[in-house]
């Protein structure tokens, strides 16, 4: 009997102190959603060419080069002003709505409310910075910066060349 209530306090207090470790802070796991989700390729400019060689402080802070559709053109936001101006629930009401493409929306829409709150909460921490992204235009208005033409092209045929 001693060897088994041993071995039961034993699991006990290995149980307690994994169920007591502590969860990660809301703006960790927002770091954390913002890495898989891939905000910084469209949100921090010039990340799909430096990826993690941009420092954490200069990420975030929207872009000035547009995507252009049938929508007319889109800017990646400066999420940390989004952030620092907005409420939680103002934000997270503005996470749930629809917007321009290429924004993936259905993802946001699909997010926990607590995952939504954890990533205001890591904007709010990495605080504000930058200038607000140009404004969304209309369809046929002149383009005045750099932008992605973000319509389907049709196929192409390859040709290879073995010399």
């Amino acid at each position: 009997m001693p060897r088994l209530t041993a071995t039961a306090a034993l699991a006990l207090g290995l149980l307690s102190l994994a169920s007591s470790a502590a969860e990660p802070d809301p703006a960790t796991r927002g770091r954390y959603l913002i890495a898989i989700g891939g905000c910084n390729d469209c949100h921090t400019p010039g990340f799909a060419q430096q990826g993690e060689a941009i420092p954490e402080q200069d990420r975030l802070i929207g872009a000035a080069v547009g995507f252009s559709g049938p929508w007319g053109v889109s800017y990646p936001s400066n999420l940390r002003l989004s952030a620092h101006q907005a409420s939680e629930e103002e934000w997270l009401g503005k996470a749930r709505r629809n917007g321009l493409p290429p924004m993936p929306w259905t993802a946001m829409q699909a997010m926990s409310r607590d995952d939504l709150a954890a990533i205001y909460r890591y904007l709010r921490a990495l605080g504000p910075a930058g200038s607000p992204a140009p404004a969304a235009l209309g369809p046929g208005q002149p383009i005045p910066t750099p932008h992605f033409v973000f319509v389907p092209q049709p196929p192409t045929s390859a040709k290879t060349s073995l010399r």
